[in-house]
């Protein structure tokens, strides 16, 4: 079987046995909060048992290393979504320890493009038009600095109101620990 029919065969008891119930509610984050956090498979259950959200208390948005790349990029558009439509009042960007995105080797990484057929003159066209492989694939040193990066970039960005904290934490991806890096309430205006 595969993982599309166990998955379509799951939903459908799901749905059947009314199981969604416990989880409705409205598309506004109840604890007027948005999340930028890591995509790592760990923090999936963790991340929200550990900051003691339910389902319908925040707006959460993933991606690799709590990275925002471009300030007019999907993830930032998602926050300024959060914000200005969804009744978002504070924003926490939370990292984690031992973050894929640490030390990421850009040039490791295009080789492994490579090896799963993508071609060279693919990746030269791209090159050329202005996708620079080093930055687009750029991790940091430590995940500390990707929290800092994606603070700066929220607060400075133009459509984000000077009033909206935006907070900055590590998490412990064993225990759920956090690390308070940045208290958004000092700067917030």
């Amino acid at each position: 079987m595969s993982i599309v029919s166990d998955i379509l065969e799951y939903n459908q008891q799901f749905v059947e046995q009314r199981k969604y119930e416990k989880y409705l509610t409205d598309r506004f984050p109840e604890k007027k909060v948005a999340i930028l956090t890591c995509m790592d498979t760990r923090l999936v259950e963790l991340l929200p048992k550990a900051l003691n959200l339910r389902n319908g208390d925040a707006k959460i948005i993933k991606n690799a290393g709590a990275i925002l790349t471009q300030p007019f990029g999907s993830a930032m558009r998602s926050i300024l979504i959060s914000i200005h439509e969804m009744g978002v009042q504070e924003v926490l960007v939370i990292g984690h320890h031992g973050c894929g995105m640490t030390q990421l080797d850009s040039a490791s990484l295009v080789e492994k493009f490579k090896k799963n057929g993508i071609s060279d003159e693919v990746i030269s066209t791209l090159e050329n038009s202005g996708i620079r492989m080093d930055r687009f694939l750029k991790g940091f040193d430590c995940p500390e600095d990707g929290v800092r990066h994606s603070i700066e970039m929220i607060r400075k960005h133009p459509l984000v109101p000077s009033f909206i904290p935006v907070h900055g934490f590590i998490m412990h991806p064993e225990t759920g620990r956090l690390e308070l890096i940045c208290d958004g309430y000092g700067t917030a205006t």
